[in-house]
Protein backbone atom coordinates (compact mmCIF):
# COMPACT_ATOMS: atom_id res chain seq x y z
CA UNK A 1 0.00 0.00 0.00
CA UNK A 2 1.53 3.63 -0.95
CA UNK A 3 1.35 6.65 1.49
CA UNK A 4 -1.08 8.20 -1.20
CA UNK A 5 -4.06 5.75 0.10
CA UNK A 6 -2.77 6.48 3.70
CA UNK A 7 -5.13 9.76 4.24
CA UNK A 8 -8.19 7.72 3.19
CA UNK A 9 -7.42 4.90 5.90
CA UNK A 10 -6.82 7.43 8.85
CA UNK A 11 -10.07 9.43 8.03
CA UNK A 12 -12.09 6.27 7.47
CA UNK A 13 -11.18 4.93 11.10
CA UNK A 14 -11.94 8.37 12.81
CA UNK A 15 -15.60 8.55 10.67
CA UNK A 16 -16.18 5.01 12.73
CA UNK A 17 -14.75 5.73 15.88
CA UNK A 18 -17.39 9.07 15.93
CA UNK A 19 -20.17 7.04 15.04
CA UNK A 20 -19.50 4.69 17.84
CA UNK A 21 -19.44 7.77 19.98
CA UNK A 22 -22.37 9.64 18.56
CA UNK A 23 -24.77 6.41 18.95
CA UNK A 24 -23.31 5.49 22.64
CA UNK A 25 -24.26 9.30 23.16
CA UNK A 26 -27.42 8.58 21.76
CA UNK A 27 -28.44 5.85 23.37
CA UNK A 28 -27.63 7.49 27.30
CA UNK A 29 -29.88 10.58 25.97
CA UNK A 30 -32.63 8.22 24.77
CA UNK A 31 -33.39 5.81 27.89
CA UNK A 32 -33.75 8.98 30.40
CA UNK A 33 -35.97 10.84 27.64
CA UNK A 34 -38.25 7.97 27.01
CA UNK A 35 -38.51 7.40 31.16
CA UNK A 36 -39.62 11.25 31.28
CA UNK A 37 -42.20 11.34 28.40
CA UNK A 38 -43.56 8.11 30.25
CA UNK A 39 -43.54 9.85 33.88
CA UNK A 40 -45.19 12.81 32.54
CA UNK A 41 -48.14 11.36 30.46
CA UNK A 42 -48.81 8.90 34.00
CA UNK A 43 -49.05 12.23 35.83
CA UNK A 44 -51.38 13.61 32.79
CA UNK A 45 -53.73 10.89 33.29
CA UNK A 46 -53.86 10.83 36.77
CA UNK A 47 -55.27 14.51 36.98
CA UNK A 48 -58.97 14.90 37.54
CA UNK A 49 -60.80 16.82 34.36
CA UNK A 50 -61.32 20.29 35.20
CA UNK A 51 -65.25 20.41 35.85
CA UNK A 52 -67.22 23.17 34.51
CA UNK A 53 -70.10 24.69 36.95
CA UNK A 54 -73.41 23.51 36.72
CA UNK A 55 -75.39 26.81 35.57
CA UNK A 56 -79.36 25.87 35.76
CA UNK A 57 -81.49 24.67 38.43
CA UNK A 58 -85.06 22.77 38.01
CA UNK A 59 -87.09 21.83 40.95
CA UNK A 60 -90.31 20.70 41.21
CA UNK A 61 -92.26 21.83 43.61
CA UNK A 62 -95.22 20.80 46.00
CA UNK A 63 -96.47 22.47 49.11
CA UNK A 64 -98.75 23.56 51.53
CA UNK A 65 -100.40 27.44 51.28
CA UNK A 66 -102.26 29.05 53.66
CA UNK A 67 -105.84 31.04 53.67
CA UNK A 68 -106.04 34.28 52.52
CA UNK A 69 -108.83 36.85 53.01
CA UNK A 70 -110.26 39.91 50.90
CA UNK A 71 -112.35 42.90 52.56
CA UNK A 72 -115.27 43.33 51.03
CA UNK A 73 -115.76 47.39 50.20
CA UNK A 74 -117.72 48.87 51.25
CA UNK A 75 -118.45 47.65 54.81
CA UNK A 76 -120.81 48.86 57.57
CA UNK A 77 -118.30 50.00 60.42
CA UNK A 78 -117.73 47.18 63.63
CA UNK A 79 -118.00 44.63 61.19
CA UNK A 80 -115.48 42.66 59.16
CA UNK A 81 -117.02 40.99 56.06
CA UNK A 82 -114.59 39.40 53.92
CA UNK A 83 -114.00 36.59 50.97
CA UNK A 84 -111.95 34.07 52.16
CA UNK A 85 -109.79 31.66 50.03
CA UNK A 86 -109.32 28.23 51.65
CA UNK A 87 -106.09 27.10 53.00
CA UNK A 88 -104.93 23.77 50.46
CA UNK A 89 -102.15 22.34 48.99
CA UNK A 90 -100.24 23.73 46.18
CA UNK A 91 -97.97 22.71 43.53
CA UNK A 92 -95.50 24.33 40.67
CA UNK A 93 -91.60 24.60 39.84
CA UNK A 94 -88.75 26.69 40.01
CA UNK A 95 -86.31 27.40 36.94
CA UNK A 96 -83.26 29.46 37.28
CA UNK A 97 -79.68 30.46 36.17
CA UNK A 98 -77.06 30.90 38.63
CA UNK A 99 -75.12 34.62 37.94
CA UNK A 100 -72.52 33.08 40.61
CA UNK A 101 -72.35 30.08 42.76
CA UNK A 102 -74.45 31.31 45.52
CA UNK A 103 -76.48 33.86 43.60
CA UNK A 104 -79.57 32.63 41.84
CA UNK A 105 -82.16 33.88 39.55
CA UNK A 106 -85.79 32.23 38.90
CA UNK A 107 -88.62 32.02 37.52
CA UNK A 108 -91.15 30.49 39.49
CA UNK A 109 -94.70 29.36 38.72
CA UNK A 110 -96.93 28.08 41.69
CA UNK A 111 -100.42 26.89 41.47
CA UNK A 112 -103.53 26.08 44.25
CA UNK A 113 -106.82 24.59 44.00
CA UNK A 114 -109.32 25.78 46.44
CA UNK A 115 -112.25 27.31 47.22
CA UNK A 116 -113.96 30.79 48.54
CA UNK A 117 -116.60 31.53 50.83
CA UNK A 118 -117.87 34.61 52.33
CA UNK A 119 -117.95 35.29 56.60
CA UNK A 120 -119.60 37.65 57.92
CA UNK A 121 -121.49 38.42 55.05
CA UNK A 122 -124.23 37.34 52.79
CA UNK A 123 -124.96 34.32 54.62
CA UNK A 124 -126.39 31.33 52.81
CA UNK A 125 -123.82 32.41 49.87
CA UNK A 126 -122.94 28.77 47.89
CA UNK A 127 -119.07 28.43 48.12
CA UNK A 128 -117.15 28.49 45.09
CA UNK A 129 -114.53 26.87 43.61
CA UNK A 130 -111.28 28.80 42.59
CA UNK A 131 -107.94 28.97 41.05
CA UNK A 132 -104.91 30.58 41.91
CA UNK A 133 -101.76 31.11 39.48
CA UNK A 134 -98.88 32.69 40.70
CA UNK A 135 -95.77 34.05 38.50
CA UNK A 136 -92.71 35.31 40.05
CA UNK A 137 -89.02 36.29 39.60
CA UNK A 138 -87.02 34.62 42.30
CA UNK A 139 -83.70 36.30 43.01
CA UNK A 140 -81.89 34.22 46.41
CA UNK A 141 -78.57 34.06 48.20
CA UNK A 142 -77.11 30.98 49.74
CA UNK A 143 -75.02 30.76 52.08
CA UNK A 144 -72.01 28.47 52.96
CA UNK A 145 -71.35 28.91 56.80
CA UNK A 146 -68.36 27.70 58.26
CA UNK A 147 -69.89 25.18 61.70
CA UNK A 148 -72.35 23.71 58.19
CA UNK A 149 -72.20 21.02 56.72
CA UNK A 150 -70.78 21.38 52.75
CA UNK A 151 -73.87 20.34 51.77
CA UNK A 152 -76.06 22.12 52.99
CA UNK A 153 -76.71 25.96 52.47
CA UNK A 154 -79.09 27.96 54.01
CA UNK A 155 -80.65 30.65 51.82
CA UNK A 156 -82.67 33.79 51.95
CA UNK A 157 -85.41 34.72 48.79
CA UNK A 158 -87.10 37.58 47.20
CA UNK A 159 -89.67 37.30 44.53
CA UNK A 160 -92.15 39.45 43.03
CA UNK A 161 -94.29 39.02 39.96
CA UNK A 162 -98.21 38.90 39.82
CA UNK A 163 -101.01 36.84 41.04
CA UNK A 164 -103.83 35.71 38.97
CA UNK A 165 -107.34 34.77 40.78
CA UNK A 166 -110.18 33.00 39.03
CA UNK A 167 -113.55 31.42 40.68
CA UNK A 168 -116.01 29.13 39.08
CA UNK A 169 -118.44 31.95 38.99
CA UNK A 170 -116.61 33.64 36.25
CA UNK A 171 -115.20 36.31 38.53
CA UNK A 172 -111.20 36.69 38.25
CA UNK A 173 -108.66 39.33 38.66
CA UNK A 174 -104.56 39.89 38.51
CA UNK A 175 -102.58 41.91 40.94
CA UNK A 176 -99.11 42.69 41.71
CA UNK A 177 -97.61 39.87 44.46
CA UNK A 178 -94.00 39.89 45.97
CA UNK A 179 -92.80 37.46 48.40
CA UNK A 180 -89.94 37.08 51.28
CA UNK A 181 -88.46 34.09 52.43
CA UNK A 182 -86.25 31.25 53.16
CA UNK A 183 -85.13 27.92 53.27
CA UNK A 184 -82.19 25.23 52.55
CA UNK A 185 -81.00 22.92 50.17
CA UNK A 186 -79.28 19.85 50.33
CA UNK A 187 -76.94 18.92 47.48
CA UNK A 188 -76.46 15.57 47.59
CA UNK A 189 -74.48 15.19 44.24
CA UNK A 190 -72.84 17.44 41.12
CA UNK A 191 -76.52 17.32 39.67
CA UNK A 192 -78.73 16.12 42.47
CA UNK A 193 -80.23 17.98 45.45
CA UNK A 194 -83.04 18.66 47.67
CA UNK A 195 -84.73 21.90 48.20
CA UNK A 196 -87.13 23.04 51.58
CA UNK A 197 -88.50 26.53 51.88
CA UNK A 198 -90.58 28.94 53.37
CA UNK A 199 -92.42 32.46 51.65
CA UNK A 200 -94.77 35.09 53.24
CA UNK A 201 -96.43 36.15 49.28
CA UNK A 202 -98.84 38.98 49.68
CA UNK A 203 -101.27 40.33 46.96
CA UNK A 204 -102.48 44.21 46.62
CA UNK A 205 -105.60 43.93 45.72
CA UNK A 206 -105.85 47.71 44.32
CA UNK A 207 -107.57 48.87 42.27
CA UNK A 208 -110.55 46.33 43.81
CA UNK A 209 -111.38 42.92 42.55
CA UNK A 210 -114.65 41.44 42.19
CA UNK A 211 -116.37 38.60 43.47
CA UNK A 212 -119.74 36.73 42.54
CA UNK A 213 -122.04 36.63 45.78
CA UNK A 214 -125.02 34.52 44.27
CA UNK A 215 -127.38 35.25 41.88
CA UNK A 216 -127.26 39.09 40.72
CA UNK A 217 -124.95 39.76 43.38
CA UNK A 218 -121.45 40.86 43.01
CA UNK A 219 -119.48 42.70 45.76
CA UNK A 220 -116.16 44.66 45.26
CA UNK A 221 -113.18 43.19 47.21
CA UNK A 222 -109.59 44.21 47.93
CA UNK A 223 -108.29 47.62 48.63
CA UNK A 224 -104.70 46.31 50.57
CA UNK A 225 -102.43 44.08 50.87
CA UNK A 226 -104.06 40.77 51.45
CA UNK A 227 -101.54 38.05 52.93
CA UNK A 228 -100.60 34.25 51.89
CA UNK A 229 -97.77 32.10 53.06
CA UNK A 230 -96.68 28.73 51.93
CA UNK A 231 -94.20 25.69 52.35
CA UNK A 232 -92.70 23.78 50.04
CA UNK A 233 -90.04 20.80 48.98
CA UNK A 234 -88.98 19.41 45.72
CA UNK A 235 -85.90 17.56 44.46
CA UNK A 236 -83.54 19.96 41.90
CA UNK A 237 -82.02 19.04 39.13
CA UNK A 238 -79.13 20.86 38.42
CA UNK A 239 -77.10 21.32 35.00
Amino acid sequence: MGTAGLPKIVWSVMARISFAHWAQAKGRLFVPGLLFLTISASLAAQEPAVQKPCRFDLTPLVGYRTGMSFPIQPYVTGTNPRLVLDATPSYGFAFGFRLHEDDVVEFRWARQASHTHFEDAYPGSPTQSATLNQFHGDFSHEYMIEDWRSWARPFVMLSVGATHLSGSAGASFTRFSFGMGGGVKFFVGRHLGFRMQAQWLPVLVDPYGVAVCGAGCVVHIGGTLSSQGEVAVGPMIRF
